[in-house]
């Protein structure tokens, strides 16, 4: 069986000291997985070796089948996988409409062609204002991205990492200084950019968490301790113990 993503034996270490210790982990295509765990668990490193910052220092890392630990970013971004970053990561002197559209042109085959009027190119402004829609700030458009608000900005650069046509996306802590209202209104966002895509998200929000994702990874010390639906992960006395404790009931009553 192919999987959208997998994960075998995955490790890495800094010097003597390891830091992912053999994770393995299959994600079905179109699956939503949140990775959650203590801090210095690894989860941040376990992104950056998925999307190629970093080089495993052994295992595999396969996207749809194909090994893709040890490439580039950029290489691995082609092959079909797109990221976000715990910092929003954007032009901020470019409008909402020119951001999105740089996340575009590349998927439709212009790469570094300028001799072009961005202009007359039909094909990627009518997929950039399909976007624009897509991430509710049609009234910002023409917005420079600085001038956004911040939950504004994180709508923008999903919209970024999306515009590529990636179809495994991962999300790094994608809510974070958030206010409630505006962490519901963005799980909602999120779910709706991301229908038919494989999406990874570390999150620390349990209500996020649980209100989001199909699965749930628990990562402890550099190992998955548990990779389940909520419910499962929920009972898991294991996981009780070693991360969420007693904000489970509070996740429970938080989840929709």
């Amino acid at each position: 069986m192919t999987y959208s993503l997998e994960l075998k034996d995955l490790r890495k270490s800094f010097g003597k000291t390891d830091i992912i210790r053999g994770v393995d982990l299959a994600v079905n295509a179109g699956e939503r997985i949140a990775i959650i765990g203590p801090n210095g668990a690894g989860k941040s490193t376990l992104f950056n070796l998925i999307s190629g910052r970093l080089a495993p220092s052994s295992g595999e890392v396969l996207l749809n089948g194909q090994r893709i630990d040890g490439m580039k970013p950029y290489e691995i971004n082609r092959l079909g996988l797109s990221r976000s970053f715990q910092i929003t990561n954007i032009f901020p002197k470019l409008t909402v409409f020119e951001n999105l559209r740089c996340g575009v042109l590349w998927s439709l085959g212009y790469k570094y062609t300028f001799l072009r009027f961005l202009s007359n190119l039909d094909d990627a402004n009518e997929r950039t204002e399909e976007l624009v829609r897509q991430i509710g700030l049609e009234r910002k458009r023409d917005v420079h991205a600085v001038n956004l608000t911040y939950a504004e900005q994180r709508a923008l650069e999903i919209g970024v990492t999306i515009a590529g046509g990636a179809n495994v996306i991962l999300l790094d802590e994608p809510t974070a200084g958030m206010s409630k209202t505006e962490t519901s209104h963005f799980i909602s966002l999120i779910k709706h950019v991301t229908v038919g895509k494989t999406l990874l998200t570390v999150e620390h929000d349990m209500g996020v968490v649980f209100g989001l994702a199909d699965k749930i990874a628990v990562v402890v010390y550099g190992e998955v301790i548990a990779f389940d639906t909520p419910a499962a992960v929920r009972a898991n006395a294991r996981v009780q113990e070693a991360y969420l404790g007693s904000s489970v009931a509070d996740a429970q009553g938080a989840g929709h």
